[in-house]
């Protein structure tokens, strides 16, 4: 199934984001992926299964996170959710 969401706001953050076109990513929504790691790192979550996580993401061929790296997101995301945790 097909990335419904609406993730305008985070193009920016997609653009600068490396392109991946392979492997258990391929098709998955980067913006997504971004938004379960900056939850995942607001909760300072320290177990995380990307496996899992990529199994449950939809495909996504649309707007800047297309063919984007889910992981780059991912990681980006978790970051960006650990420092905003800290304001």
């Amino acid at each position: 199934m097909a990335c419904r969401v609406n993730h305008q706001s985070l193009q920016g953050i997609m653009e600068q984001l490396p392109f991946d076109q392979g492997g258990k990513g391929r098709h998955k929504c980067a913006a997504c992926a971004y938004e379960a790691g900056y939850q995942d790192g607001f909760q300072q979550e320290e177990s995380i299964n990307l496996s899992q996580l990529f199994d449950s993401l939809e495909e996504s061929q649309a707007a800047a996170q297309r063919h984007k790296s889910p992981h780059a997101a991912y990681a980006q995301g978790y970051l960006d959710g650990v420092i905003d945790s800290y304001q």
